[in-house]
């Protein structure tokens, strides 16, 4: 009797378990009429800045989808959610998106780690396509032979390690041997630590010293006492604006002026308004093209999305830039829509240009864009090429 109440519950256990995969697995109900596509971002918090940002471009560039009849027929919902650039919600967001909201497809996530975990654990096997995230970390693109979830991640902007190769480049061309690197001390900040040090291994150089932040956090006493020490001529900031902004005050407050250099997530307009006149000279790489250049086409058709030049930014700028990858891969997937023929679609997006910027994906490339340029900031916050 106990052998076969025992077999009983192996039995009602795989049968649950085969039951929770075909539902988790399941297509949501494609309308005739809409498609549902979620995003999980920063909202609120320190880093919300950022979110909306996108979130508004996107609904902006949806309803001009709409107003001409959708794609193939069926216009875009957007379901965006809070996450506050915390790992667990974004994780849990994504459940959301794809049980409760029936998400189609998601896009403009932001932040390496919450979007790895969420790759590895929710969306890579549920096979849910997500197109665009604010990261350039390596995990991400891992060729989909060897990471099986990463097939479902069609990244759009340049890696960290295409950054860091444009920064070291020119800070070495002017001569500086003294680097230091002042990092987030999550899956972002380690990404570009590693990016800069490769970098600079390519010239016999290392970083001369390095310092750390928590996410979310302004305590930055300690990154800036390690920093000081090696009184660098450079130091190439992996982090976002906040705690850029307070690294920069507390180095200056202590006449420590070495080049000022960042990386594209840490948001150039916010890290301007957050320092104002003391964000002159600092550096910023970027990874879609200058905002305000109307002799570039796509820019051109982003700004009249937008409308008001006070209005135009580069997170804007590259969430308008995710959002035309999805369209252009919902397109080409035709009136019959399943998520394994858009991330077909998707995979035959060879060279696509956009009008100045071009994406490429491939059946086992994810790479997406390798553009990137320096911009630095002038007086008046002026952002100068």
């Amino acid at each position: 009797m106990e052998e076969t109440m025992t077999l009983c519950k192996r039995i009602a256990a795989i049968a649950s378990l085969v039951l929770s995969m075909s539902v988790w697995a399941a297509e949501p109900e494609v309308g005739e009429n809409a498609l549902t596509i979620g995003m999980s971002a920063p909202l609120s918090g320190p880093n919300g800045a950022y979110g909306i940002e996108m979130r508004q471009t996107i609904q902006a560039y949806f309803g001009q989808i709409n107003r001409t009849g959708g794609i193939n027929g069926r216009k875009l919902n957007l379901v965006a959610l809070d996450d506050g650039y915390e790992t667990e919600r974004t994780v849990a967001n994504t459940k959301t998106l794809i049980k409760e909201n029936n998400a189609f497809a998601l896009l403009s996530y932001y932040g390496s780690s919450p979007t790895t975990e969420a790759m590895n654990t929710v969306f890579g096997p549920a096979r849910v396509p997500l197109i665009g995230t604010i990261s350039g970390a390596n995990t991400l693109r891992e060729p989909t032979s060897s990471n099986p979830n990463a097939r479902y991640m069609f990244n759009v902007r340049a890696s960290y390690a295409d950054e860091a190769e444009v920064i070291v480049t020119q800070l070495v061309s002017l001569g500086l041997k003294n680097f230091a690197v002042f990092y987030q001390n999550d899956g972002f900040g380690k990404s570009g630590l590693d990016g800069i040090t490769a970098a600079l291994k390519k010239h016999n150089l290392a970083p001369t010293a390095v310092g750390t932040v928590e996410r979310n956090s302004l305590d930055v006493s300690k990154a800036v006492e390690a920093i000081a020490k090696a009184t660098p001529q450079a130091v190439i900031m992996v982090t976002l604006y906040k705690p850029t902004a307070a690294f920069v005050r507390a180095m200056k407050k202590i006449n420590q002026n070495p080049m000022f250099m960042t990386l594209s997530p840490v948001g150039t307009e916010q890290l301007i308004a957050e320092l104002g006149a003391e964000s002159r000279g600092i550096a910023i790489s970027q990874v879609v093209p200058y905002p305000w250049n109307d002799g570039v086409q796509v820019v051109r058709e982003y700004q009249k999305l937008v409308g008001k030049s006070a209005a135009y930014s580069y997170y804007g700028l590259e969430a308008y830039l995710m959002a035309r990858t999805l369209v252009e891969g919902l397109k080409r997937t035709g009136k019959d829509l399943s998520r394994e023929k858009l991330v077909n679609a998707l995979e035959s997006m060879s060279n696509q240009d956009f009008g100045g910027y071009r994406i490429n994906y491939s059946t086992t490339g994810r790479l997406g864009s390798r553009f990137v340029e320096l911009t630095v900031v002038g007086p008046e916050g002026k952002i100068l090429r």
